[in-house]
C-alpha cells in the first residue's frame, strides 16, 4: 500500500520575491496562488489534483482558493480539499490561507443562490463541513447582487467574521460603486475589506478601464485576478486552432465560437513578443498583470505539477 505520509518540503519559502503584502493589511500574499476551480472536482483524478497542492505548498504557494460550487459536482472541490487537509496538511494548517465564497447557484429553491444573508450564511456553515475547518481565512460574496439590500449582504459578512467563522472579508466582480459603498460599511464597523477578486488579463482589463484596480490601490485593498490566462487564450494552445480536448471543447465558460481570426491574430502577435523576450506567453502574462498597480495575486488554475512550474517561473524569474 502506497505510503500517503506527506511532509512539506523544508525549503518552501526560500523564494522570498514570492510574497506581496495585501492592501495595508498585515497579511501577505503569494504573487501566485492556487485556483481550486477546476481539475480538483468530483470528475477528476484525485491524485492528480492531490499532487499538484503538494507541489505547489512544496513550493510556497500558501494561497488556495475555493467556492461553494466548485466540481463539477457543486462542492466536490472542498470535499476533496478536505479531505486533503485530513491526510496531508492538517499539521500545516495554520502556513496555509484558504478562501471560499458564495454568491452563484449552490442548492435548489430561493435560499441557494444570490446574496442573502440566509444564503451567506447556510453556505459557509456547508462549506466548511466539507472542508473539515473550523475557519476560512477569507470568505467571498462571490457576486454583486442587485436584488438584496447591500447591507443585508454585508452585515452578513461582518457577523461570519465576528462569529469566526472567517478571518478576513471579500468581494468579487461587484461594480466600482458597490465596492465603494462596501469599503465604506465594513470599515465602518471595524471588518475592513481585505481584498477584491476580478477578472484581469491581457485580453479583459476591465478593472483597470472601469478604476476598481485605482480604487483598491488608493484605499488600502487588495486586488486578485482570476483567469489571468484567460482560461488558456493566453498561451499557445489555440494558436493552430481548438485542440481535442481542450477546454474550449466541453466548457460552459469558454466558447469555441470565441476564437475568431481576430482573436488568434492578437495571441499570436502575444506570443511572438514573448518569443523575443526569451519567455513564454503564459510567463509574459503573468508577469503583466503582477505589474499593474494594486494587484496583489494572481489565481492560476493548472491540470499538471508541470503546467504550474512553468507559471511559477514568471515569479522566480522576475528581474
Amino acid at each position: 500500500m502506497e505510503n500517503r505520509t506527506y511532509i512539506a518540503n523544508e525549503e518552501r519559502y526560500a523564494n522570498s520575491n514570492l510574497y506581496q503584502r495585501c492592501g495595508k493589511s498585515g497579511i501577505l500574499l503569494p504573487k501566485i496562488s492556487l485556483g481550486l476551480w477546476h481539475n480538483f472536482g468530483g470528475n477528476d483524478s484525485f491524485e492528480r489534483g492531490r499532487n499538484i497542492i503538494r507541489y505547489a505548498f512544496d513550493n510556497g504557494v500558501t494561497h488556495f482558493d475555493l467556492a461553494n460550487n466548485y466540481g463539477p459536482p457543486y462542492g466536490s472541490a472542498e470535499e476533496n480539499f478536505g479531505r486533503l487537509m485530513n491526510e496531508d496538511f492538517r499539521p500545516y494548517r495554520d502556513e496555509m490561507f484558504i478562501s471560499t465564497k458564495a454568491g452563484y447557484d449552490m442548492w435548489p429553491g430561493p435560499y441557494g443562490n444570490w446574496g442573502s444573508r440566509k444564503y451567506m450564511i447556510a453556505s459557509l456553515d456547508q462549506s466548511l463541513k466539507r472542508m473539515k475547518l473550523e475557519y476560512v481565512d477569507l470568505f467571498y460574496s462571490h457576486r454583486y447582487d442587485p436584488n438584496t439590500p447591500l447591507e443585508e449582504t454585508l452585515q452578513a459578512l461582518v457577523d461570519i467574521v465576528r462569529s469566526g467563522k472567517a478571518l478576513y472579508i471579500g468581494i468579487s466582480r461587484w461594480p466600482l460603486e458597490a465596492l465603494k459603498f462596501a469599503d465604506k460599511y465594513l470599515r465602518e464597523r471595524d471588518v475592513p475589506l481585505l481584498i477584491y477578486q476580478g477578472r484581469l488579463n491581457m485580453l479583459d482589463k476591465a478593472p483597470l478601464k472601469e478604476g476598481i484596480l485605482d480604487y483598491c490601490h488608493d484605499n488600502g485593498i487588495g486586488f486578485i485576478s482570476f483567469s489571468p490566462l484567460a482560461q488558456g487564450l493566453l498561451t499557445d494552445k489555440y494558436l493552430k486552432g481548438i485542440p481535442e480536448g481542450s477546454r474550449m471543447t466541453h466548457s460552459k465558460h469558454l466558447k469555441s465560437d470565441m476564437l475568431n481570426a481576430e482573436l488568434v491574430e492578437k495571441i499570436g502577435s502575444l506570443n511572438a513578443t514573448a518569443l523575443r523576450h526569451n519567455t513564454t506567453l503564459p510567463q509574459m502574462a503573468l508577469r503583466w498583470i503582477l505589474e499593474q498597480k494594486g494587484v496583489t495575486s494572481l489565481l492560476i488554475g493548472a491540470s499538471s505539477t508541470t503546467q504550474l512550474h512553468e507559471n511559477l517561473q514568471a515569479v522566480r524569474n522576475e528581474e
